[in-house]
């Protein structure tokens, strides 16, 4: 049988093997983590996931699919399929959790958050993204595409940019080029604890980007012993992800 790419699902299929191995070799394999396989689709990451004899569990929600990888990888079976990421329970694991995939377009920021959010059993993960979106991960304070997602994960972990990857390598191609990125779990000293008041601040932030900290924040109330320092007359943009949770920590004194 042949698997139906659904648009509803943001299905692409990547059809490159040796874009698929590139993509799991990027990953650190280490003893004792499961692996997560987010969007297997036809397998084409899977069949070298399954080679690297590690705990596997594939978040997979096509039925299609689903029945394409139990008739065609014999080592699969109802134990390994999670069906879906964003509902999934980390506490059903005590295990710490390597995420990879070719993820769907249309949750990519859905899944960044959920790892955010399981931190603590996430300490790397591998994807492909739409190539906008792998840029503004991994984008740095004072350009463009730094914004609300590149603090939020890399306030909890080192980000790299691997490689763009053409349109002409998936089934159906998309109308985009996309991009795969490396996060390794190193979580900014101090921010847990503070994590609501710090994503506050840094939404409020960007809300209005081009104006200075000063008016942008003014919508969360900036406390008084605030408004002269130094970071009130900055853009946000202008503000690393360190700069951000000293921020946090004055506003709550």
């Amino acid at each position: 049988m042949s698997v139906k790419a659904k648009k509803h699902l943001g299905q692409h299929f990547l059809t490159s093997e040796s874009i698929a191995e590139n993509i799991v070799e990027s990953l650190d394999f280490i003893e004792g983590e499961t692996l997560l396989e987010v969007g297997p689709g036809t397998g084409v990451l899977t069949k070298y996931l399954i080679k690297k004899n590690q705990d596997l569990l594939l978040a997979e929600i096509d039925e299609e699919s689903i029945t394409y990888l139990k008739q065609n990888y014999l080592n699969l079976s109802e134990s390994h399929f999670i069906g879906d990421f964003l509902k999934y329970n980390f506490a059903e694991t005590n295990s710490q959790i390597a995420v990879i995939g070719n993820f769907p377009y249309n949750i990519s920021s859905q899944i960044l958050f959920k790892i955010i959010e399981n931190f603590q059993q996430v300490p790397q993960m591998v994807g492909m993204f739409q190539k906008e979106v792998a840029e503004r991960v991994a984008a740095v304070p004072r350009t463009k595409d730094y914004g609300i997602l590149s603090v939020l994960v890399q306030a909890y972990y080192d980000t790299e940019y691997l490689f763009t990857v053409n349109e002409d390598v998936f089934d159906p191609p998309p109308k985009v080029k996309s991009g795969v990125i490396k996060l390794r779990r190193n979580v900014t000293e101090g921010l847990v604890g503070k994590e609501a008041l710090f994503k506050k601040i840094v939404k409020a932030g960007f809300g209005q980007r081009r104006k200075k900290l000063s008016n942008s924040l003014k919508v969360i109330g900036i406390p008084e012993n605030l408004l002269e320092h130094r970071f009130m007359t900055q853009r946000v943009e202008e503000l690393s992800v360190k700069d951000f949770l000293e921020l946090t920590h004055l506003w709550e004194n």
